[in-house]
């Protein structure tokens, strides 16, 4: 190993007595920003833990080098072996935030003339001092990139659970919760939330169920309309129906539901029409309601919305309650009839 010298002029100059450096500058500031971007150099905790025993040991106003011996050093690490400390310490050294200023017999000591100057021997440590800008700025970068990332996921984890309540099958919420359960970028969180809100928009902009509203049509909107209508009418007419909900016991229990229309509801087919008018009113998208429609019939769909109606303030969010209710993990929970019939005794509908 080299013996390195300072020069008596540069060691009078830097580590007088009298030198205020160490004593103004915030040494702990600086070790804190090293600390946290640390990984921007590839030091890892146990260097940081070195270097701040090192610290330790600077006096105010006593210059910048460390003359504790290296079994001091170890010691007030933690007991660390000398063979670590020495690689620690060749690590700063090649990183450029300690000079080690070697005496003849390895010792670390100062020496000083008659008239003030001085020599010291030891580990400076100011050329970590000269960097606190730079570490300082780095630092800062790396927090308002944690905050950034921390932004990004919460608005990626919202988008996600829009997109459960419209499709929770959809493989795309699959592979993004895999893809966040790993350590991402600030590039990589950008990334995946735009793929999130282009996912979004795409289920968003699927074909809407037909409403019953009178609209102006041409003849190819009516017949569509009519295609519609009649392929729901076989359906319900081929599926079994529940000979103890009637749709006119649907219709005077859940009266609410009923009040937002001036036409009667006399069958299954006017329900299900007026059910998907009210979903959109309630928060519950179409597409959720179409799909729910095909995973447990419609009337079970229909009748899902009536009472959600029903029970008005008591559910905080009809759209979430919907689909767990239809699709979600209550969906076999999900009676219907029995839910009518106790709304029915309780006399919560209107009189």
């Amino acid at each position: 190993m080299a013996l390195t010298k300072p020069s008596i002029e540069i060691a009078g100059a830097s580590t007088a007595p009298n030198s205020t450096t160490s004593s103004t500058t915030d040494i702990w500031g600086i070790f804190r920003a090293l600390r946290d971007a640390r990984s921007l150099f590839g030091l890892r905790p146990s260097h940081i833990h070195t270097l701040q025993a090192m610290l330790s040991f600077l006096k105010p106003g006593h210059g910048e080098t460390v003359f504790a011996s290296n079994y001091s050093i170890c010691q007030r690490v933690g007991g660390i072996d000398e063979r670590t400390l020495r690689r620690h310490i060749n690590r700063f050294v090649e990183l450029g935030f300690i000079t080690r200023n070697d005496s003849s017999n390895r010792k670390r000591y100062r020496v000083r003339s008659s008239n003030g100057e001085c020599i010291s021997y030891g580990l400076s440590l100011a050329p970590l001092l000269q960097r606190a800008s730079e570490l300082v700025a780095l630092a800062q970068e790396i927090e308002h990139n944690r905050r950034d990332q921390i932004f990004l996921r919460k608005q990626i984890l919202t988008k996600l659970a829009q997109l459960e309540e419209l499709d929770h099958r959809n493989p795309f919420i699959r592979d993004a919760r895999k893809a966040l359960r790993r350590k991402l970028s600030l590039s990589e969180y950008r990334a995946l939330l735009a793929g999130t809100d282009a996912e979004f928009e795409l289920i968003s902009m699927e074909p809407d169920a037909p409403e019953t509203m009178t609209l102006p049509a041409n003849d190819g909107q009516t017949v569509r309309h009519q295609s519609k209508s009649e392929e729901e009418r076989k359906d319900l007419e081929k599926t079994p129906a529940d000979p103890l909900l009637e749709p006119q016991l649907l219709t005077s229990v859940c009266d609410q539901a009923a009040s937002f229309t001036t036409n009667k509801l006399r069958n299954w087919i006017d329900i299900a029409n007026h059910a998907r008018t009210l979903a959109p009113m309630m928060g519950i998208h179409p597409g959720a309601f179409e799909k729910a429609a095909n995973a447990i019939g419609v009337r079970k769909a229909s009748c899902a919305v009536f009472i959600l109606l029903q029970f008005g303030e008591r559910v905080r969010d009809f759209g979430a309650y919907f689909h767990s209710i239809t699709l979600g993990q209550r969906q076999s929970q999900f009676n219907p009839t029995a839910l009518i019939k106790r709304l029915a005794v309780a006399g919560i509908h209107s009189t």
